[in-house]
């Protein structure tokens, strides 16, 4: 394959092309490094389906475009990007593209929080009020049976863990339409103009969707806990990230903000309605990103580029460490990368972790193979963003898969269909 080269695909009248070069370690940067996949038990040519799965969603529409990447033994073993960053100036998807990550950034607040506990700064038992005093007294929104509802005392405080696996009773206010969730998106939460300060003074006047510990909610909880990151370590979530998280690793692409010498690598973020047409939601020149905001979210306020990811990802693969640089123990990792959901009734309606799969601090963990109808290993960890974004690592077998485009909302398919595409590459297996 030669560098820069394209395979032009064609089907029917649409003229799709993948962009595959040779992997550039300075792109990388050092200590990831390419190998031939059959030296870490990966097939060249099972590999392929994943650039021809890519392909047919780029025919059908479904996708724009995508960069698609894979990593075992701390080897990359495949890097492609396909499609479009801009299809409406037939700008291609590039390696080097950054993405809107979203909910990605979950797991980084998470271990921000955990470099905090280890640090010794709290316990994650604590109650959350401890640090963040406009939570004290919050009571919980109970429904009764006649339909008007009681606030009750919690049965057990709010917890800084609680707020890592999502059981703090916190909810978006998007997936349900209760009493709770009304009050909620009528407070404007995620205000990007208002700071994760004011969220929390907000949370603290109104009700919780469930008892602390008791429901598995995806919500504001992230959020919450990057406030708490900030008010402990005595930093800003921003500068966090970019002195004891980023720079260690360099992730040299990642931030709360885009510099205006990247926008060229930032891509259109587009929203396909529910009748499957395509609209532009967000363009690049116009990007709220281009801007630094008030509002430095924990929960999904990050920018960044597939290899920055990649680091992040193999850190935590590495059980803490990437580079000589250490940012966890392996013991830490561990605790985060296990199960802390026991019988946590889930929600009907939302987001929902599936059949076979758990949550820990930061990831959501899979459990049972076979329950998940789905190939893959035990013990992997995972998460996306909004925009079908999405990564796993796989602790038995050595592996990431990181997939990222910018399609809104977020499909669930595309996500599967990848993950299927990885593990079939396999042809060679742990015991």
């Amino acid at each position: 394959m030669k560098k820069n080269s394209r395979l032009r695909l064609s089907f029917g009248r649409l003229a799709l092309f993948v962009l595959m070069t040779t992997f550039s370690l300075d792109l990388i940067a050092e200590k990831v490094r390419l190998a031939k996949p059959e030296s870490v038990g990966v097939s060249s040519e099972r590999l392929k389906r994943i650039d021809e799965l890519v392909a047919r969603k780029l025919e059908s529409g479904e996708l724009v475009g995508a960069v698609s990447l894979v990593a075992r033994r701390g080897k990359i073993v495949h890097f492609n990007a396909a499609g479009y960053a801009d299809a409406e100036a037939k700008k291609p998807m590039q390696r080097d593209t950054i993405f809107r990550i979203f909910s990605m950034t979950k797991a980084i607040t998470t271990t921000a929080a955990m470099m905090l506990y280890e640090e010794g700064h709290y316990q994650l038992f604590d109650p959350v009020e401890k640090y963040l005093p406009e939570l004290a007294g919050v009571k919980v929104y109970v429904e009764t049976d006649d339909g008007n509802g009681q606030l009750e005392e919690p049965r057990r405080p709010m917890t800084i863990a609680d707020l890592m696996m999502h059981t703090s009773g916190l909810t978006y206010g998007i997936f349900g339409n209760s009493e709770v969730d009304k009050k909620v998106r009528a407070a404007n939460l995620l205000d990007r103009n208002s700071t994760t300060r004011e969220m929390v003074e907000k949370l603290g006047k109104l009700p919780l969707f469930a008892h602390p510990g008791e429901h598995w909610q995806y919500g504001v909880s992230t959020d919450v806990l990057g406030e708490l990151v900030t008010r402990v370590s005595g930093k800003p979530l921003d500068e966090f990230f970019a002195e004891l998280i980023f720079k260690p690793l360099e992730m040299v692409d990642t931030g709360f903000s885009l510099p205006e010498e990247k926008l060229d690598r930032f891509p259109v973020n587009y929203r396909w309605g529910l009748d499957g047409k395509r609209e532009i939601a967000e363009a690049a020149a116009t990007s709220t990103y281009l801007k630094k905001k008030p509002f430095l979210s924990g929960g999904g306020g990050l920018v960044g580029s597939t290899t920055d990811y990649l680091k992040f990802c193999q850190m935590i693969l590495n059980g803490g460490e990437f580079g000589g640089q250490r940012l966890l123990s392996p013991k830490s990792v561990q605790l985060m990368g296990s199960n802390h959901i026991r019988d946590h009734v889930m929600p009907e309606s939302g987001v929902r972790l599936g059949d076979g799969n758990g949550f820990g601090l930061g990831f959501r963990v899979r459990l049972d193979v076979p329950d998940t109808r789905q190939l893959g290993s035990p013990g992997t960890i995972s998460w996306g963003g909004v925009a079908s974004t999405m990564y796993f690592i796989d602790p038995k077998e050595e592996l990431i898969g990181l997939i990222m485009t910018q399609k809104l909302p977020t499909d669930l398919r595309i996500r599967d269909e990848f993950t299927v595409a990885v593990y079939q590459s396999l042809i060679e297996i742990s015991e």
